[in-house]
């Protein structure tokens, strides 16, 4: 992503035009399908998180994040089933606690302000957050074809279905990135909203009001924001009005990064990736600023954002 690398190539959909539609798929060594393909997606993004620190195996409540369950094209229909199939895979302890929670790409908040009760609980030392999520199905195109929202040659503003599986490790001493601050709403103006309300920011303004007022920050003094925002014209607009509306005084320029212009759309699995983002970025010295603010938000109006700042090794 910093090389401006994407993974699009073509996919077997065909569009209205009978053009190969672009996508962004994993490329995994068999051809796993379904439920099975994403909890070996999930469980290589896992294993390799707890590489990292072998020792919180033992002590770790695992939240994954899926996809909205009234999703059409949802692969991941029973999230029971999925979880305890990550969980075979990845060998997780059995004593291990596992939740799932399915609110598609505003999952990760939602899982972050779980894993910060269970640690102040001092319930489990670590909590993984793992999402995953896979808009490379037959009727999960088809749906979206038919409302206008696929990028194609004759629609410019869509979204190009992707899939992906990211997890971060969390724990009372964070190193690289420390939560300063969580907001969670809801957007009663949500994009194609039957009642056509228009958009005023409401639901993102008040997620960012949170998290910042949990940090102690005004809007200025972001560094910069890393957004899910997939190509519809509808989310790059929702931001546009939180800065607006929450911006006070002579402010730099934040820069705001998007996963999607890389990967597409990959739903539920974009917080903990957008936070990879940016703890990797802080390691290596090339992010656009400090704190860094990540923000979510789904097709029903709900809103996360979350303020991090960089933290040294003590």
């Amino acid at each position: 992503m910093r090389a401006k690398l994407d993974g699009f190539r073509e996919t077997r959909f065909l569009g209205p035009s009978r053009e190969w539609l672009k996508g962004a798929p994993v490329i995994l060594p068999r051809s796993w399908a379904g439920e099975k393909r994403l909890a070996h997606m999930a469980a290589a993004a896992i294993c390799e998180a707890f590489d990292a620190a072998p020792h919180a195996r033992d002590d770790c409540v695992l939240i994954l994040c899926l996809a909205e369950q009234d999703r059409p094209g949802n692969v991941s229909s029973d999230p029971d089933r999925l979880t305890k199939l990550i969980g075979q895979i990845v060998e997780i302890a059995p004593r291990a606690r596992t939740l799932a929670i399915a609110h598609g790409r505003p999952s990760g908040h939602v899982a972050l302000d779980r894993a910060r009760k269970v640690i102040g609980s001092g319930e489990a030392s670590y909590v993984m957050i793992a999402g995953v999520d896979s808009y490379l199905s037959g009727r999960s195109i088809s749906h979206y074809l038919a409302n206008d929202r696929v990028l194609h040659a004759e629609n410019p503003n869509g979204f190009i279905p992707g899939e992906a599986a990211a997890a971060v490790l969390c724990g009372a001493k964070p190193a690289g990135l420390e939560l300063a601050g969580l907001g969670l709403a809801r957007e009663e103006a949500f994009i194609y909203n039957p009642m056509d309300l228009p958009l005023r920011g409401d639901g993102i303004t008040e997620a960012y009001r949170r998290a910042l007022g949990e940090a102690a920050l005004e809007m200025r003094a972001l560094g910069y924001r890393i957004a899910d925002h997939s190509g519809e014209q509808y989310w790059f607009k929702q931001s546009a009005l939180a800065n607006l509306r929450l911006i006070r005084g002579r402010s730099d320029f934040q820069d705001i990064w998007s996963p999607a212009e890389f990967i597409g759309n990959v739903g539920a699995a974009v917080v903990p990736l957008m936070i990879g983002m940016a703890f990797t970025a802080a390691a290596k010295g090339y992010a656009s600023g400090d704190p860094v603010l990540v923000e979510s938000s789904n097709d029903k109006g709900a809103c996360g954002a979350a303020v991090f700042r960089r933290r040294m090794r003590t």
